[in-house]
Formats: structure tokens, sequence, C-alpha cells
């Protein structure tokens, strides 16, 4: 019987390498009262069986930081510790067999330019110089990635262990976590502490990091944690001529597989298009350690053939191990990190995607400074748990969504690529109307939008799409004359009770206490007075409020209205996203149409920009809002779902061309208009994103993040390094942008393009950028500057500029 202490601070599930990471930061940060719970043995479950590849560079700045700081650790564990970890930097090529994989390349070799990382565009000629049993005559390119390298997961493992218990965190094997102890709290219940098969354990703090058991642990407590098992596959081969132990890490996409030298032999393994999945998180084995599953030649050809048609001595090479192991992917690949927004106190750190090695540094420590400091330390929306809604938690989906993920790795990764597995998930009430009009469907929080009428479906390309020229005539509709958009993915919100007004003043950095019909556009900041969310807030009543936000951030909205409301107002938070369809009805004509379907007084002294009030449309009870994303006369529509495709056929009747979120995205970067996710980031304040106008900060009023905002303003003054957001155009309209170019001016990088697209009443592709100087950037230093952004490895000119491309 396992001798467990009767309280722990912290109770970490799952001792793994992610499990250990975080024992191990928590202590670093000083939090060593750590108990860590293990129902076998340390790295028995997926680690162990991890191909152990640490390649930094990622898709995002957030994720290279987290990777490169992995790597630093791994390197520096051994001196720490006593225990070796096998890393070794490599260095690392990606080659390509297609223009396609190669315009990728290049874009990747720009991001690293972007990150400040080396990055090299090679030759085939010269990948077979630093990988020499490599065939090349059919590529046509590679990037050569210095800080690429390789580890030993189970010693990795083993010295954040001893890392963890030398600072006095306390490691117990052979103890399952059978349930957890939940108390009632102000807003949500919270954690008290964790049942298992020797005892019950007190815990203020519980950090579920048990890999593929982490969905069946989080439905013991009741929250969402939505990843499913796959069978992964690789094989060990015989000795290979030229493998030594620093051969480079070698990656074919276009193939599907990857290549590291092991005692001799190569790892030959990947990411095949159809995945297999394994058994439901529900009915997982138990025990289950150190263990494989079945071979299945069959499965694994795919890839096989595809390692020896870049390897042909593979053809002639025996195979000392087949190893088939499980490990978990989310649905939209990214892993599964934070406090979970059903449970306080309740923290993931799951579903890694077949990167959870090369990421456990980074996500460990990122991890460890959310549970030290309540809130995270930096950017980390991408792998945020509250990204997922309980929907999201279906197992029959999540399994048919697995075999579409995992070759999402090695798949061309296509800007505006729509996954297709388990679709339909939330329609609005106008989706067949609008399928029978032609709409081309994307998906946001399991909602079908339309992005495009007209085409057939979307068809990816790295230039000018052909879907373009549908989304030009929406665009054009939109600027001259009138459309209607289906916005009904909005998230929406009522806040309510007497304490209501207090709330949102608190957590809104704009002043909302506005007269009743009065709409506000505030950002929620939080204590490093960077963006949590950017949102309306509508007066609807005294002491009731109306907010719409983004369709992505439902329970991610939900989370920080509650979470971080002042203890012991009377508020109440409800979420009515379902309860309303929404129509944009937006263009120079809007009033006009709209004037012909209602008595309501229109006018501009009559109904003035953000403002809101029910109106009878068409017969229809609606709240129509004075406001737009797209800079034009508009209206947006709340009805409830039973109206909204009478009072739809009014507006098509009445003149409204239909249009699609891809013509949003061209019609708001023509105005300048940030978005959140992109340009307003947890990493970004309102400063950085040219929007100090849209908070209270020059009044007296107080705000979540205001101390740290006047700050952040007041050291800029003093001078020295800043970033921010501005506008800018392609002077050429051959090139085609589709957001993450780097930016340079006067040949040497300054940022990266966070949005673009083509803006048809311009002309050319517009966007936004963030860019980093060592003054003020002003618009003389953008006026005086050349500006070009890198698309594909061509460089196009550009005009940069705190204004907007269209007024």
């Amino acid at each position: 019987m396992a001798d467990l202490p009767q309280r722990s601070r912290v109770v970490i599930v799952g001792g793994g390498v992610i499990g250990t990471s975080v024992a191990y930061h928590l202590a670093r940060l000083g939090w060593t009262d750590v108990l860590l719970l293990e129902q076998g043995h340390l790295s028995g479950g997926t680690t162990w069986h991890a191909a152990g590849l640490v390649g930094p560079l990622r898709a995002s700045e957030s994720g290279t930081r987290l990777v490169q700081y992995s790597a630093e650790l791994y390197a520096s564990l051994e001196a720490e510790t006593g225990l070796a970890t096998g890393y070794r930097n490599t260095g690392g090529l990606i080659v390509a067999r297609t223009e396609d994989r190669m315009a990728q390349l290049r874009r990747t070799a720009a991001n690293a330019t972007a990150y400040d990382m080396d990055c090299e565009l090679v030759s085939p000629e010269r990948a077979q110089e630093l990988w020499p049993a490599m065939r090349v005559d059919d590529l046509l390119g590679a990037i050569w990635l210095p800080g690429d390298g390789k580890v030993n997961p189970t010693d990795v493992t083993q010295a954040l262990a001893k890392g963890a218990r030398q600072r006095g965190v306390r490691i117990v094997e052979q103890v399952r976590v059978t349930g957890f102890e939940l108390v009632d709290g102000p807003r949500r219940p919270r954690v008290a502490g964790v049942r298992t098969d020797h005892g019950n354990v007190e815990a203020e703090v519980v950090v579920n990091c048990a890999g593929q058991w982490a969905k069946a642990l989080g439905d013991l407590a009741g929250v969402t944690v939505p990843l499913h098992s796959a069978e992964h596959f690789y094989v060990v081969t015989e000795a290979v001529e030229g493998c030594h132990p620093d051969l480079p890490i070698m990656r074919d996409p276009d193939g599907w597989t990857y290549f590291k030298e092991e005692v001799g032999g190569l790892v030959v393994g990947g990411f095949e298009p159809e995945a297999k999945p394994w058994r439901s998180p529900s009915d997982l084995p138990y025990p289950f350690e150190f263990q494989l599953l079945e071979e299945d030649w069959d499965h694994f050809s795919v890839l096989m053939d595809e390692a020896v048609r870049r390897v042909p001595a593979l053809a002639e090479t025996g195979i000392r191990k087949f190893y088939n192991g499980p490990e978990s992917f989310t649905p939209d690949n990214q892993f599964l990190l934070g406090q979970t927004p059903e449970v306080a106190g309740l923290f993931v750190g799951a579903g890694f995607n077949s990167v959870g090695i090369a990421s456990a540094g980074g996500a460990g420590r990122a991890l460890a400074e959310w549970i030290v400091e309540g809130e995270p330390t930096s950017d980390l929306a991408a792998v945020d748990v509250r990204r997922f809604a309980p929907f999201h938690a279906d197992e029959t989906w999540l399994r048919s969504r697995v075999v579409e993920v995992l070759g999402l790795h090695y798949a061309v990764p296509w800007p505006n690529r729509e996954l297709r597995s388990g679709r339909p998930q939330r329609t609005s009430p106008l989706h067949e109307v609008l399928a029978a009009s032609g709409a081309v469907f994307g998906t946001r929080m399991g909602w079908e939008r339309p992005l495009v009428f007209g085409p057939a479906s979307l068809d990816y390309a790295w230039g000018k799409p052909d879907w373009l020229a549908s989304s030009a005539v929406e665009q054009r509709a939109t600027r001259t004359a009138v459309a209607v958009f289906d916005q009904t993915s909005f998230s929406k919100y009522v806040v309510e009770g007497p304490g209501a007004l207090p709330a949102l003043q608190w957590l809104c950095a704009a002043d909302v206490d506005v007269p009743v019909g009065g709409c506000v556009y505030t950002p929620m900041l939080n204590r490093r007075a960077t963006y949590e969310a950017d949102l309306t807030v509508t007066r609807t009543g005294e002491s009731t409020f109306l907010l719409v936000s983004s369709s992505a951030t439902t329970v991610r909205d939900l989370d920080w209205l509650r979470r971080q409301a002042p203890d012991g107002l009377d508020m109440r938070v409800r979420d009515v996203t379902d309860e309303y369809a929404v129509l944009g009805v937006m263009g120079p004509t809007a009033r006009d149409l709209l004037a012909g379907l209602t008595d309501a007084d229109l006018s501009e002294e009559g109904f003035a920009f953000a403002t809101s009030r029910p109106v009878t449309l068409a017969g229809a009870q609606v709240r129509a809002t004075r406001m737009t994303y797209v800079g034009e006369l508009g209206w947006e529509l709340m009805v409830p779902p039973a109206d909204a495709v009478r009072l739809h056929a009014a507006l098509r009747a009445g003149g409204a061309v239909d249009a699609g979120y891809y013509a949003i995205e061209s019609l708001r970067l023509e105005k300048g208009y940030r978005a959140f996710g992109r340009e307003l980031t947890p990493d970004l304040t309102p400063v950085e994103a040219g929007l100090v106008f849209a908070t209270a900060l020059d009044g007296d009023k107080d705000f979540l993040g205001r101390a740290a905002l006047e700050g952040h303003r007041a050291a800029l003054a003093q001078g020295g390094a800043r970033r921010r957001v501005a506008s800018f155009v392609v002077e050429d309209a051959e090139p085609m942008l589709w957001g993450g170019e780097l930016v340079l001016r006067d040949g040497s990088p300054v940022g990266q393009v966070t949005s673009a697209a083509w803006g048809e009443t311009a002309g050319v592709c517009v966007g936004l950028a963030l860019l980093r100087h060592d003054a003020p950037v002003t618009s003389a230093w953008l006026e005086a500057g050349e500006w070009r952004v890198d698309v594909g490895g061509e460089l196009a000119a550009l005009g940069m500029s705190l204004r907007a491309p269209l007024r």
C-alpha cells in the first residue's frame, strides 16, 4: 500500500514527460508541496515509445519559443541532475517533391528569419551532402534547420523527475486516480482533492497530465478534454550505410515520412493521410504500460513504400523492431493546456499530437506559470483548453476526426484549409437556404459558416484561388449596394443583475455605463494589459447587458466573465448564442432596403451609430444594432431562429446579395479593423494594437489591466523597443498574401503580416502587420522606409501606414 500524504498543495496525475515537466517547473517556481501520481511507472504510457524529435521551428512564434526552451532545457538537465537526456543537436532537413511544398518551405524559411532562427534553403545536391543515403533526383529543394535535435524520451522524463525530487516534489508510482473531490464555489465548483486506489488526497490544485487517459479522467470531474487515440507506427531498421549518431533528422512530408538515426540504423516513421483510430477514451485498458499494439504491416505499407523511395537502401535492410503505440490527438491538432472552465483549480496538460517530447519543456513551464500566477504569462490561445466546448467531447465525433487529424502533420498547411471530418455539428436556421444558393462552408466552434457563394468547392493554392472572383463580387456588392451575411455563429451572452454594471465596468477596458440602447466596442484585458477578448457590449436595460463576441471564443469568454468578476457582486451570465440567428445587412443602400421592411425610424438622427433597439422587420421582432465590421452603413439583426428564413428572404427580395466570411475578411482589412487571435492577442496591449481609443485609459474609470496599461504607455514614452500594428497595401496586384509573411524595411526584417486578403476595392492585397522598432513607430518612419514583403521567396513592394487603406 502506497504511503500517500493526507494533503498536498498540488497533485499532478500522470508521470509521463508532461507531468514530470510540470512538477519540475512548479518546483523551480518555489511550489514544492507537489505530489505526482502515476498509475504505472514513469514514462510507461505514451512517452516511452515516442520518437524523440525536437524541431524548434513551428508555425507560430509562441509555439517556436516553447520548443526552443525545451531544447535548451534538455541540453542542460544532465549538468543539473546528473542524468543524461540523450539530447543531440543534429540539425534537420525537410525536403520537397512538389512546387506547392517548395512554396511552403520558402514561407517556413521566412518565418525562421522573423523569429531570428537559423534556416537555409538548400538544393537537392546540398541536401544529399547532409544526408548521403537519400535519393534526391525527384526533389526540388529542401530547408536546413541547424537547431533541430533528438532526445531519449524516457531519459528526459527521469531527469525531469529527479530535478523535481531534488527540489522537494514527491513522486509516487503505481497509484491510480479514480475520481475527484469537488466543493461548491461562488460561480462554479472547485477541486478539493483526488480519490485513488490507495486513499484520498486533499489538494488546492490538480493537474491532469494523464495522456490518452486524460479525457476519461476529465469526464469524472465533468470537464471537457477532447482527445482520441490513434495507432501510431514506426520501425527501427538494421544498420544503414552512412548512418551515425549525428546524422540530421530528415523529413519527407510529401511521402508522409521522417527518419532519424538509432544505433547505426534508422527510425522510420510518419503520419499517414488516413489514421487508424484505437479504442475510445472511455474504453482504454488498465493496466497498460510499456505495451505496444499488434503490428499492422498493411497499414504501415503506405509509409514504408515512401520511405524506400526516399532511402533506396531500405529495400535491402532488415527490421529490428516494429513499434505500434497509441498516441492521443485533439480535434485541431494542437495540444490542450490550462485551467478547465468547468472546475476551478483543475488544470489540463494533455493531447500532444505526437509533439509531446518537443513541447514538454516549454509547455510544462507555461502550465506551471499559469498555475502559480493564476493566468497565462504569454499567448497560449492556440493551445488553451477553453477553445473547445462540451459538444467536442463526443467520442463518436472524436473517432471520426482523429482519422483526419494525424495526417495534418505532414499535409501542406494551406492557409484556408478546412477540416472535412465530423461535419456538420452546428448549423444556422439558414443553412439549407444558403447551401441551395451556392454557399461553400467553413467551420468555427462547430458552426457551419458560409465562406463564399458560387464555387463548387474550396480550392487550395498559395496564389490566387479560383473562388476569389466570387468573393470579389460579394465585396463589390457590400461597398456599392447592400449584402447580407449570416453571422449566427457570433457568441452572445446576457449579463444581468444588480451587480452587472460594476462587474462589466471592471472587466471592460472601455466605459460601458452608457444609456440604455448604447453599444460600446471594448476589449477585456488581463492583469498584464494584454487582450483576453474583443467584443461589443450593448446596454439593454438598467441592469441588463448583451455581449457579442467572436464565434471561436464562447467558452473562453464565459470563463473569463465568471472568473474575473469581482467577488460579492450579484450578477449572472447566460450564454444565449443558440437563441438568436444574426443577419448582418451591410452596404450604402442598407438603410433604403430596411426602411422598406419597417416603420421604424432608421435615419441618421433616428438610429445613430453604436445604438441598438428592438424593431419589427418584415413582421419579425428583431434587435437591430447599428454596428459594422466591414466599414459600411449597416445593422446587425438578432432574430429568433423561427423567423430567420422569412427575414432573409425579404432581404434578398429587396436586393441584398448573399456574402460570406471571406468577403468580411477582405472588407475589414481594407478598413484596418483588427481581429482577436491575429492582431489582438494575449501578448499585445491596446497601445501596440493602436486601439487605446477603445479604452477608458484617458478617463478616471478603473478597469482590469489599467495599471499595467498605464505603466506600459509610460515605459514606451521613455524610449526603447516597441511593437505596433500597422496597415499595408501591396503595390502590385499580382502577389497573393494570406498572413504570416515576413516584412522587411530597407532590407532588414522588422515584423510579420498578421492578416492579409485580396481587397477588391483597393485592387490589390491589403492587410495588417505587427512591426518591431527600437523607437516610436510613426508615420514619418513608415513613410521614410522602403517596405517589402516576402511572398514565398519573392519580394513585393508595400505601402505601410498607421491609417487604413480605405478611410
